[in-house]
């Protein structure tokens, strides 16, 4: 069978569905003594695309579950557009929510063909019109001509087409996904992830994405919600969560920065690298002062912080560098375009752009 990189369907022939508003008001789960989710509030306004980011165990899929009625709430509400799917004394079955459900294996079923697996979604509408619903999904993933093949006999990346093709076909107000790509190499990966959202954006679809990649988050959604241990700990536009995270842990989620200790003294903090602005943050203040990898910038020896270059990688457009500095226990990590003008070995000058650098407090004064 071929190898999964077709093209895809034309742009633009996949139908428009009526978005709808996804609330979650004061919900939570417990699974016996175990709480999962406690007390969430999330709204997801019609036609927004947003991901659901955290590490595992946080509580993403879970969310996801109770959003789809797979699972029922301990506690709260579920509304979409503004009517009650679930809550204390109301649930309404999956089926009838006008919901597409996308499960991380895909969950097709092996003894169905591609066409009586995009069908199977479609058993609501009159035959005639579910056989032209599914062709015409099909085609949107390039998949038309497969029709009448059997999962097994596709590749992965097909497979995914498959379930794709599942979940739009009834123009559903709201699709839900979780870890949709996470089974694909990198290559695929990326190229399905770009087809599978200009799909989504083109049916206008209110979608969640459960992830637990911010790189893939930061470049799919509208608006991320970091989740941390069964709740929210900041929601928001991708460059607001990358460019002014909540605390240092969410921070550490989106970069894998250069962390140095330091104190606050005259609104700046003092670290063995310099200072750098600390505003809102008490005198004697103990911080953390986080520098993202490419805002280590290398001078010629003798202009600014004076360091040696340990050790050089190369990586596509980017060289990895490690540079000691007097006084640091641990190297400092750089992303440098312009990386193997530095020898390994050399003496170098240091500089850090003010813009790469966040600073959280440790303790109080």
């Amino acid at each position: 069978m071929a190898g999964g990189m077709f093209r895809w369907g034309q742009r633009g022939t996949a139908g428009a569905a009526i978005p709808a508003r996804l609330t979650l008001q004061g919900v939570s789960k417990s699974f016996g003594a175990k709480s999962i989710l406690k007390t969430l509030d999330l709204d997801i306004e019609a036609g927004e695309i947003v991901c659901l980011l955290g590490p595992s165990g946080c509580g993403k899929t879970t969310l996801l579950r109770l959003a789809a009625g797979i699972e029922t709430p301990t506690a709260g509400r579920i509304l979409l557009d503004g009517r009650e799917v679930a809550g204390p004394d109301h649930f309404v079955e999956p089926e009838n929510r006008g919901i597409g459900l996308m499960f991380q294996d895909y969950a097709l079923f092996p003894h169905l063909t591609v066409r009586e697996n995009v069908l199977f979604g479609l058993t609501a509408f009159p035959q005639d019109m579910a056989e032209t619903a599914a062709r015409r999904a099909l085609a949107r993933v390039g998949l038309e001509t497969f029709a009448d093949v059997y999962p097994e006999q596709l590749s992965g990346g097909e497979q995914q087409r498959v379930a794709l093709a599942r979940v739009v076909a009834p123009r559903p107000g709201v699709v839900l996904m979780d870890e949709p790509f996470s089974n694909l190499d990198r290559r695929m990966r990326d190229a399905v992830r770009e087809e599978t959202v200009a799909l989504l954006r083109e049916m206008g679809a209110t979608t969640l994405i459960v992830t637990h990649d911010p790189e893939e988050a930061m470049r799919i959604a509208d608006r991320i919600v970091l989740m941390r241990a069964g709740a929210v700990a900041q929601a928001g536009r991708p460059d607001a969560l990358y460019r002014q995270p909540v605390d240092l842990e969410a921070a550490r989620f989106f970069c894998d920065f250069n962390e140095i200790e330091g104190v606050v003294r005259k609104g700046r903090a003092e670290t063995q690298l310099g200072f750098f602005d600390a505003p809102g943050l008490h005198e004697g203040t103990r911080v953390m002062v986080c520098i993202r990898p490419q805002g280590v910038r290398l001078r010629a020896a003798g202009f600014c912080l004076p360091g040696r270059l340990l050790a050089r990688r190369f990586a596509g457009e980017v060289d990895l560098l490690e540079i000691a500095v007097s006084g640091l226990e641990t190297p400092l990590k750089a992303r440098l375009r312009d990386g193997q003008a530095f020898p390994e070995g050399s003496d170098v000058g240091v500089d850090i752009d003010p813009h790469e650098v966040l600073v959280f407090a440790l303790s109080g004064p």
